[in-house]
């Protein structure tokens, strides 16, 4: 099967470790909205930031696999984070549960530090665009 993107780094440019700068796709998209760290039935498991960050991102594959788009399919990811030094604390912990949830493919992300999120207890919120080819 051929892959639906292209993953775009101009020549010259240091490589990105876990993320792409940019990807070029074509076809169907499947948009989440925002997705915490929280179960399918709203409740936390855990305080632990990687623990929500991998909880969040099954999350995301089991609303992508509703749209009939798999993580493969995943162009972008948009990071909302209420403390970077927790995430930058968290990387190879938050690194083994993208590489179990999502794999090996890593589309174009971007982090953003915000001061707070809607539910009290979440640290991560996290929006995914996936394109599924036609």
């Amino acid at each position: 099967m051929t892959s639906p993107h292209d993953f775009l780094h101009p020549k010259g440019w240091k490589a990105t470790p876990g993320y792409s700068s940019g990807v070029s796709a074509k076809g169907r998209l499947v948009l989440t909205g925002g997705i915490i760290g929280w179960n399918g039935q709203q409740e936390f498991e855990t305080d632990d930031f990687a623990g929500q960050v991998a909880q969040a991102l099954r999350s995301i594959v089991e609303v992508l696999a509703c749209g009939g788009a798999k993580p493969e399919h995943l162009v972008r990811l948009t990071w909302y984070v209420t403390d970077k030094r927790e995430y930058l604390g968290s990387l190879k912990e938050i690194g083994r549960a993208y590489r179990e949830v999502i794999g090996k493919h890593f589309p174009a992300m971007a982090l953003v530090q915000v001061v707070a999120l809607v539910e009290d207890r979440a640290k991560v919120e996290i929006e995914a665009t996936a394109v599924v080819p036609e």
